[in-house]
């Protein structure tokens, strides 16, 4: 996959300049009650609810050679999440952008995770009234992380288990659409993957079908044709361009329940997120997926993907020469 070598050879001469700066923020910096901070001198409050209880949303948008991927995307879903769980932004949209630009180019950093953060705030539902509450949000910004590594990528030899020990937390219990971090049974899944030799967990319903990963999505591809659970999942913002390159490529893709039967027999499988792309699968409880290699419609989103970051109906230009005040 030459696009593929092409994209992380760009990626690393860009990540070695940014290890060599001197800039304070340019391993990370955090947004903490209007104050811009190193990340690694940031600080929560002890009693904010988002810690005490994790009653909090969040959501990840990345920045990928100096331009932010899908940032309204992202934004419009933190929005819904907060109003889902009774909360809301504490600065309007247009706002948060602004700063986030503003701490990306402050920071110097190229190829970015980014996350923002609004928890409940210091008081609790049950000593308040919803009038009173006052959210916080938090945001940070740190260089490119992944979920799976490029070397993992290039080698194709990314290995998954359907979890046997753990299901997905019922949509009834936690609305899997509300971006979270009670992570309880995808830690147990990722513990799983691991005593079992692989690095990546699968969860189901319960009810033999297929959910989604520890912070990610899952598709299958049957016959040339693209699936990915409907359920119990979260509404990626990279699912959702999985899709726009299937679409734009001519693959049928379709939203709908997976039976965990469908996924030991189909043709290819890949994950899919901020924090890392398109990640092929090669291996599911420890058998080779068809011949054990990165199949062609992979590929295929893998190289839409990565070319969408480029695209300025997906992007924002970060202007590394504004150094703006917040």
């Amino acid at each position: 996959m030459a696009t593929m070598e092409k994209v992380f050879a760009d990626y690393n001469a860009r990540k070695a300049i940014i290890e060599a700066s001197s800039n304070p923020f340019a391993q990370g910096v955090a947004w903490i009650a209007g104050e811009l901070v190193p990340l690694h001198e940031a600080r929560i409050p002890l009693m904010d609810q988002g810690f005490l209880h994790s009653d909090l949303t969040y959501d990840v948008p990345s920045v990928w050679d100096g331009r932010f991927f899908r940032l309204d995307d992202h934004l419009e879903r933190l929005a819904l999440s907060c109003t889902k769980i009774r909360l809301h932004l504490p600065l309007p949209k247009d706002e948060i952008k602004k700063i986030l630009l503003d701490m990306v180019a402050k920071s110097g950093i190229r190829d970015a995770f980014v996350e923002l953060i609004v928890t409940r705030g210091f008081k609790g539902v049950r000593e308040s009234k919803p009038e009173d509450i006052v959210p916080n949000l938090y945001m940070f910004i740190m260089p490119y992380i992944w979920v799976m590594e490029p070397e993992m990528q290039l080698a194709g030899n990314g290995s998954a288990i359907i979890a046997r020990t753990v299901r997905r937390i019922p949509p009834g219990s936690l609305d899997p659409t509300v971006k979270n971090l009670q992570w309880g049974d995808l830690t147990r899944a990722m513990f799983e993957a691991q005593d079992r030799g692989a690095s990546y967990p699968f969860l189901t319903d319960g009810d033999a079908n297929l959910t989604e990963g520890s912070g990610f999505n899952v598709c299958i591809i049957k016959d040339g044709v693209v699936y990915t659970p409907d359920r119990g999942v979260l509404k990626g913002v990279t699912r959702k361009s999985v899709i726009d390159v299937a679409n734009k490529n001519g693959i049928e893709v379709r939203v709908e329940v997976v039976p965990v039967e469908m996924v030991y027999k189909a043709d290819e499988i890949f994950m899919c997120t901020t924090a890392g792309g398109i990640m092929p699968i090669t291996s599911l409880d420890g058998e080779r997926v068809v011949d054990g290699k990165i199949g062609p419609i992979t590929k295929k989103i893998w190289d839409g993907y990565w070319a969408m970051h480029f695209d300025p109906v997906y992007t924002i230009t970060v202007d590394y020469a504004v150094q703006s005040k917040l």
